[in-house]
């Protein structure tokens, strides 16, 4: 004897598996983005950091620059873009907790140096809310955006999260607002 299922059922099971899919990606999305690891090494891309991120503890950060589609930007010594939080005043970062997650901060174990196009004077550091070591570039806090998978991505460009807006820091330590 064969099932036949009423056209009802066929939109309810497939519903179903709709509902199920979302879950799913809705519990992945959620696990990458709680990763311990890369709050607590500085690792910007989640689980370990890579041994070449500055914010591990290989020493001084460095910060230098680059240029792509959205001008000449601050990046670390491996390449990877920095940003800055519109929110962080008075030589605080205000992104802590979930925030550090998604936007881990450029920290250093030493004076971060500057590299090529980035301005020395310009460099110094905060005692973070965790007690660790934040590199300052011209009295902005850097961080890294989670997103950026490769040296030169930029995804984290004009995001607006945990209350503000992140932008690339151009050399002359400003927001690039484009």
């Amino acid at each position: 004897m064969q099932n036949v299922v009423p056209a009802s059922g066929t939109k309810a099971r497939s519903r179903l598996r709709m509902g199920a899919v979302l879950v799913f990606v809705g519990l992945l999305l959620a696990a990458c983005g709680s990763s311990k690891t890369s709050a607590q090494t500085g690792g910007p891309y989640g689980g370990a950091a890579p041994t070449s991120t500055p914010s591990q503890g290989a020493g001084a950060a460095v910060v230098m620059t680059k240029t792509g589609t959205a001008g000449t930007y601050l990046v670390d010594g491996t390449g990877k873009s920095l940003y800055l939080f519109v929110i962080d005043s008075g030589g605080k970062s205000m992104c802590n907790a979930a925030c550090a997650e998604v936007w881990p901060p450029l920290q250093t174990t030493g004076k971060p140096t500057a590299g090529t196009g980035a301005t020395a004077s310009m460099l110094s550091t905060i005692t973070r809310d965790d007690g660790s070591t934040q590199v300052v570039y011209n009295g902005h806090p850097l961080y890294y955006f989670q997103g950026d998978k490769t040296p030169g991505d930029t995804a984290g460009q004009g995001v607006n999260g945990f209350g503000g807006l992140w932008w690339l820091v151009s050399p002359a330590g400003s927001a690039i607002q484009k």
